[in-house]
């Protein structure tokens, strides 16, 4: 093995959770009276967090604080709802299995709220991960390694041990800005040449090539 272990981005790596954030956010702005949006466009307004997601969605130039409310909608709506239409993508819970039983160590970084992060990997990934953890007060979000690096010193590993699985271009800086080496996925939030040209090294089409490349 190459790698003792692998951190997974959440959403349009593991989980695809694009249905449930595309409701969440068009209820959060139909409540507002803002114009909804179509999951194509959800789909790239994602990537850097919750609340940038708002800020994108929303009209421009709106007020800070009706953002907010926009924003205390969306959390309210998406805490009850995250799990009504997500999914494992195909193939990673058995990548995950096949990861535990060859003794690979596991961690989940989102942007996401770490609330939702932590309900997620519960309600389908059980004890799979050794580390989770999501957005929190006071810790900068990726593409700041903060956060890798709590994984990293949770797991007791170097980033030179360590590879970093994600589906954006926030995950590929992430991955650089921790000093790790990373392999993005295709099946994710973004398409294959936008990813080749935010500069993804090794890009992989299925669960198991990340496997392969452990």
């Amino acid at each position: 093995m190459k790698y003792k272990a692998v951190i997974f981005d959440l959403d349009g790596t593991i989980l695809d959770t694009l249905d449930d954030l595309t409701d969440a956010m068009n209820f959060a702005l139909r409540n507002n009276q803002y114009p909804e949006h179509s999951i194509e466009e959800v789909c790239s307004f994602v990537g850097n967090g919750i609340r940038l997601l708002v800020e994108r969605a929303v009209p421009a130039d709106l007020e800070p604080e009706e953002i907010d409310k926009v924003f205390a909608d969306f959390k309210m709506y998406y805490k009850e709802h995250c799990s009504d239409k997500t999914k494992p993508y195909d193939g990673i819970p058995e990548l995950l299995q096949k990861l535990k039983e060859n003794h690979i160590k596991t961690a989940v970084v989102s942007n996401k709220a770490d609330n939702a992060v932590q309900i997620l990997c519960r309600q389908y990934f059980k004890n799979q991960f050794d580390f989770a953890v999501g957005e929190r007060a006071g810790i900068q979000k990726k593409p700041a390694p903060d956060s890798v690096n709590e994984a990293l010193r949770e797991l007791k590993l170097s980033a030179e041990e360590a590879v970093y699985v994600g589906d954006s271009e926030v995950d590929i800086q992430t991955a650089q800005n921790a000093g790790m080496e990373s392999m993005i996925v295709e099946w994710g939030f973004r398409e294959a040449d936008f990813l080749k040209e935010s500069g993804a090294k090794l890009l992989v089409s299925s669960p198991m090539e990340i496997w392969e490349n452990v």
